[in-house]
């Protein structure tokens, strides 16, 4: 019997599956927003939000966790010092599962936008300058 196992198996075994969700949620710290499975981002939900939840803990017990899934102490710095003072003052509510209209072409597996709910400021990118109009000149008489 299958009492007290939650979580989808995912076809991996558990060394597995754990890479693939520390990896899932670095590239989601990373890019703030992935294109992946609904499965997936199902499970993936818990992992990000249990990552936002000790960012806004911020103390060191709870970055050395963080740094257990992560492996990165750049991606901690970010994690504590970016993403999780954004969610100060809410109730869980961290990410997002936008499903997408076509499933994917290989297998037809139902895809998903999994993102950050509040993203970083677009403003804060470095945009292009606009091209300026062409003047033509004059013709000389």
């Amino acid at each position: 019997m299958r009492h007290n196992k939650s979580g989808r198996k995912l076809n991996r075994n558990s060394s597995h599956r754990s890479a693939m969700f520390k990896n899932m949620a670095r590239a989601v710290l990373i890019h703030e927003t992935i294109r992946t499975t609904e499965a997936k981002a199902k499970e993936l939900r818990g992992v990000v939000d249990g990552l936002i939840t000790l960012a806004l803990k911020n103390d060191l017990s709870a970055r050395r966790q963080a740094y257990k899934v992560l492996g990165n102490h750049q991606l901690v710095k970010r994690l504590f010092d970016e993403v999780g003072p954004r969610y100060t003052g809410g109730n869980g509510g961290y990410t997002r599962i936008v499903k997408l209209s076509q499933p994917r072409v290989g297998d037809s597996a139902p895809m998903v936008i999994f993102e950050l709910t509040k993203l970083a400021e677009q403003g804060a990118e470095v945009t292009a300058p606009k091209a300026e109009p062409k003047t033509e000149a004059a013709p000389a008489e």
